[in-house]
């Protein structure tokens, strides 16, 4: 009994900390590390001593993977905006350490399904409104939620 009431604490504590990540990158563009360090030791625990879809081995690979693919992805434009004399950076590091927190909660396929889903819904919105900026987190934070309910429903 009380194991289930500490999971739903967990799980409704990572809710939060996930709404404040997106409220925060969609109103200011920043990702504030209080509540990614919150995000990332709730998923620690749950993958450890709950039933979770992931494995925690799967979750620290998934980690480094997003950490590098990311890191890979803003070098590349950060190297193209350096050639074009600009200084403004598409990727930030809080987006970088969401991708990290995101291979933690969702294992390998879950980042990718994630990864996928945000890039299309951050384009879709972006070509629509005509941004020349993107808040990413929103995007893959609803990407990791769908990707979280594909991987327990229906893999």
């Amino acid at each position: 009994m009380f194991y289930n009431i500490l999971f739903i604490i967990l799980l409704i504590a990572a809710l939060i900390c996930a709404f404040g990540i997106s409220y925060t990158d969609w109103r200011r563009r920043i990702i504030p590390d209080v509540l990614l360090l919150p995000l990332m030791l709730i998923g620690l625990i749950i993958t450890n001593f709950f039933p979770w879809p992931t494995s925690t081995a799967d979750g620290a690979i998934a980690a480094v993977f997003g950490y590098a693919l990311a890191m890979i992805i803003g070098v590349i434009f950060d190297f193209i905006n350096k050639n074009r004399k600009r200084h403004d950076t598409p990727i930030g590091m809080g987006d970088i350490k969401l991708m990290v927190v995101g291979g933690l909660w969702l294992g390998a396929t879950g980042l990718a399904m994630a990864l996928v889903i945000a890039c299309i819904a951050g384009l879709i919105w972006g070509i629509r409104k005509q941004q020349k900026f993107i808040p990413f987190a929103p995007f893959f934070i609803t990407g990791g939620i769908l990707s979280l309910i594909a991987t327990m429903f229906l893999i």
